[in-house]
C-alpha cells in the first residue's frame, strides 16, 4: 500500500536561526586550529588558538550612557592581537572559545536580535605586536 506521507529523510532538515548551525555570526568546527574574524573594517584575520591567551566577557559599559548599545563585551586575547566583541548571547562564545571549537566570528544586522540565541553586532580587532 502506498501513502501519501513523505518520508521524514527526504528532506534536509530545517535550521533555526537560534542554532550555531543557522547563525551567521559564528560558526563552529571541533578541528579547527585558528579563530577567523571578519572584523567590522573589512578585513578578516587568522588567530592561531595556539596564541589564545585569555577571554572576559562583561556588562557592555556604554548600556549606562546608550540604552540602545548591546548588553555584553567580550574581549578575547592572543598573543599579538585583542578581539572585541559586542552582543548578547555571548556566554556561548566564551564556552566553543575553551574548547577551541569556534571557527569564526563576524557581525551581523541588528535587525536579527530577536532571532538569535547569539549574536554579535560589532567586531573590531586590535594588533598588539608588529610583525616580526
Amino acid at each position: 500500500m502506498e501513502s501519501n506521507q513523505s518520508n521524514i529523510n527526504d528532506h534536509p532538515p530545517t535550521i533555526l536561526a537560534s542554532s550555531p548551525r543557522g547563525n551567521p555570526c559564528l560558526g563552529l568546527d571541533p578541528t579547527v586550529a585558528t579563530l577567523n574574524v571578519f572584523a567590522d573594517d573589512g578585513i578578516s584575520y587568522l588567530l592561531p588558538y595556539a596564541q589564545f591567551l585569555y577571554a572576559e566577557r562583561f556588562p557592555n559599559p556604554k548600556l549606562e550612557t546608550e540604552p540602545d548599545a548591546p548588553p555584553e563585551k567580550l574581549l578575547i586575547r592572543f598573543a599579538q592581537a585583542e578581539v572585541v566583541v559586542l552582543g548578547s548571547g555571548l556566554k556561548l562564545l566564551e564556552q566553543w572559545i575553551q574548547k577551541y571549537e569556534l571557527k569564526f566570528v563576524k557581525s551581523a544586522d541588528r535587525r536579527l536580535t530577536a532571532m538569535l540565541n547569539t549574536h554579535i553586532t560589532a567586531v573590531t580587532l586590535t594588533l598588539t605586536k608588529e610583525h616580526v
